[in-house]
């Protein structure tokens, strides 16, 4: 299996390079890798801007990231579902298409959560950004719920370059859906 080296802080990991459909990408999981998060929560940490007052992160892999960021700062931080659990009341959607998943996935913010986000300038933290299906997404709800995005955090981003988020890196996308030409 063909790998992409990264290097955050002293941390460096060999990412596997997966087929996501007809196009490959140097998968970043964060769950399991306690090291690998604090590294990057040190360094994102250092980034944010001073006027955040709450951090919101999509489900899954970027709880931990979130969760590190939270421990760091004493900011708390939403966690905006992928489906709507039974115990939530009023929730709010957006139905989103990620590079990661291919099909339309839906984000859910409960209803109780909405209080602890109006008014408050948030930051948005996720493991990586690609087309930013999901961060497009992510701004309408917040917006809609009288949140306002003070910044966008990710360990990288991906694909086309972009200059409205604060990442540490930039990963590329491999072309086809064969790895082992990466």
């Amino acid at each position: 299996m063909k790998t992409h080296a990264i290097r955050i802080g002293e941390e460096r990991r060999e990412l596997p390079i997966i087929d996501v459909g007809g196009v490959s990408v140097a998968l970043l999981n964060l769950l399991g890798d306690p090291a690998l998060v604090e590294a990057a929560a040190r360094e994102l940490g250092e980034a944010l801007p001073d006027d955040v007052e709450a951090f919101v992160t999509p489900e899954v892999k970027s709880v931990p990231l979130a969760h590190a960021l939270s421990r760091n700062t004493g900011l708390p931080y939403v966690v905006i579902r992928k489906t709507e659990k039974p115990y939530m009341v009023d929730a709010i959607k957006r139905t989103v298409r990620s590079i990661t998943t291919g099909r339309p996935q839906d984000l859910v913010l409960d209803g109780g959560d909405v209080t602890r986000l109006r008014g408050k300038r948030v930051a948005i933290v996720d493991d990586v950004v690609s087309t930013g299906g999901t961060l497009h997404g992510l701004v309408e709800l917040l917006e809609e719920v009288g949140a306002t995005v003070a910044a966008t955090m990710v360990v990288f981003t991906e694909g086309d370059p972009r200059d409205d988020v604060i990442s540490l890196g930039h990963l590329p996308l491999y072309p086809g859906s064969d790895a082992s030409e990466a």
